[in-house]
């Protein structure tokens, strides 16, 4: 390996450093279709020592004060701040996203998971019930508190679409409430989260509380998920890994949660508000941006458009110009809103999926090809680049309307009453979000109330307050991210009994 390519290193028990294998494996450029760095494919050995790290560094990371765990949190957050384009770059150049949405989203809202966790440790509440209850020789009086302690070395497995977002969102409640981890990113993007090692040594983190271990999941991965000395599982993923996961997890008892795919339905009805301006947040602009953002590449985005018949043709055509109208270039360029596709395998699966629907007898309305080159900067033209897609005349039943794509493709759905809207939207395995656009409140509060996802968003989308309960239902994923939620899943409970005598 040349001296002067790009390495992307373990951090652990404080230190940065190599596979105990000194195997490499390489990393992709999107924009270029070019590898442009190496990662370290760390395997059983480099857990192993991660693990150990973590369990050593427990029994007094457990007993620091919160207030001390809650300060060195926002010093790491102020960190990423401080280095908020060096990792916005990063961030676009491994994920092939564009830098604009790096900076605004990805790496401000990686700094925000730690801070808010690091104030929610701080407020958080215990629960205590006074018992009175009959007993031989007179009533019985006790007091009943709820202890809530640290449950050791949790073993955090992160995707390769918001790699440093997710990541931190794991990392924040788990270290807040007590635990270490031993985090496990994506190899597929592992730059931002190699970075974050020198910044956790530098904002004063004692050794072995965080360490972050590359490498692939069959290997890695798999290996973190079946340690022994790991009770604790957090994943985001593809459904087909997070059923394995449960699976290895459940022989040993683990405690899981698991954030997998989705099939989002986009509903929108025929007195929803059709505004055709420059409004961001009108519903025709937040259903294309629900369908583009981050190339489709968000586990939340509303691949599925389900539009009354009435309003079925304008929604159709305002949706299929947004598309033709997206900026596609070298996500390194501040003018681009839509880069590449994370991984020359993924930009596979999606071109795959399309030619499924042109065979099941969809109509392509836009889209549905690579990007042409001489439409790209010189640079890009071996990138991971395909254009903005919009289908429709699918049977709803069909594979491409039962399975996530997870890229650049929005199908429509035309439906004529609320219960058809409801029956389109919940007829997939998946369940984790919705979004509905009425102006009928009723209709929204009970449209909502019937939707099997774990989040639904009215006249608004990927509107996030860490406050609430984030996950989602059937094949979606098992447990809840996010405030209190995740305080309790990172802790154990435990019930104290006390009798008190008054007389």
């Amino acid at each position: 390996m040349d001296a002067s390519t790009q390495r992307f290193l373990n951090f652990i028990d404080g230190e940065p450093c190599e596979a105990t294998s000194r195997d490499w494996l390489d990393v992709y450029e999107p924009a270029t279709g070019r590898v442009y760095a190496k990662v370290a494919h760390s395997d059983q050995d480099d857990i192993d020592r991660a693990v150990n790290a973590a369990a050593g560094a427990f029994p007094s990371w457990a007993a620091t004060p919160a207030s001390e765990r809650a300060r060195l949190l926002n010093n790491l957050a102020n960190l990423i701040d401080a280095n908020m384009e060096t990792f916005a770059s990063a961030e676009s150049r491994d994920c092939g996203k564009p830098i604009v949405l790096s900076r605004m989203i990805d790496i401000p809202r990686s700094a925000s998971n730690l801070r808010f966790f690091a104030g929610a440790i701080l407020h958080d509440s215990g629960a205590w019930h006074e018992t009175d209850q009959p007993a031989v020789g007179g009533p019985l009086h006790a007091l009943n508190y709820t202890l809530r302690t640290p449950r050791g070395v949790a073993g955090l497995i992160s995707p390769w679409n918001l790699p440093l977002y997710l990541l931190t969102w794991k990392i924040a409640p788990a270290i807040a409430t007590g635990n270490t981890c031993v985090c496990k990113p994506s190899e597929v993007t592992p730059a931002t989260s190699s970075m974050l090692g020198s910044l956790i040594k530098e904002a004063g983190f004692p050794r072995g509380v965080i360490n972050i271990v590359q490498g692939t999941g069959p290997v890695a991965g798999a290996a973190l998920v079946q340690h022994p000395r790991v009770p604790t599982i957090s994943f985001t993923g593809s459904t087909a890994v997070g059923k394995w996961i449960a699976k290895a997890a459940g022989e040993s008892l683990k405690r899981v949660s698991l954030e997998l795919g989705g099939k989002n339905a986009f509903i929108i009805f025929a007195d929803a508000d059709l505004d055709n301006g420059p409004n961001p947040d009108s519903t025709l602009n937040t259903a294309a941006r629900a369908a583009f953002t981050n190339q489709g590449q968000i586990c939340l985005c509303g691949s599925r458009l389900l539009v009354h018949t009435s309003i079925y043709p304008v929604v159709r055509d305002a949706i299929v110009a947004r598309a033709r109208a997206l900026a596609i270039g070298d996500p390194m360029d501040s003018t681009t809103r839509f880069g590449a596709l994370t991984s020359k395998a993924h930009l596979e699966r999606v071109e795959d999926k399309i030619a499924q629907a042109r065979m099941l007898g969809a109509t392509i309305l836009c889209g549905g090809s690579r990007v042409s080159p001489d439409k790209l900067p010189s640079r890009c033209n071996d990138g991971f680049f395909f254009e903005p897609t919009v289908i429709e005349g699918l049977d709803p039943a069909c594979s491409v309307e039962q399975e996530e794509i997870f890229g650049p493709v929005v199908s429509l759905q035309p439906f004529d009453t609320e219960r058809d809207a409801i029956r389109i939207a919940n007829g997939t395995p998946y369940g984790l979000a919705a979004t509905v656009y009425t102006k009928d409140l009723a209709r929204a509060h009970r449209v909502a109330a019937h939707l099997d996802a774990g989040v639904v968003w009215v006249n608004c989308w990927l509107v996030r307050d860490l406050r609430t309960p984030f996950g989602g239902m059937k094949q979606s994923g098992v447990g809840r991210e996010g405030g209190v939620d995740a305080l309790r899943f990172f802790t154990e409970s435990k019930n104290v009994c006390i009798r008190v005598d008054y007389a």
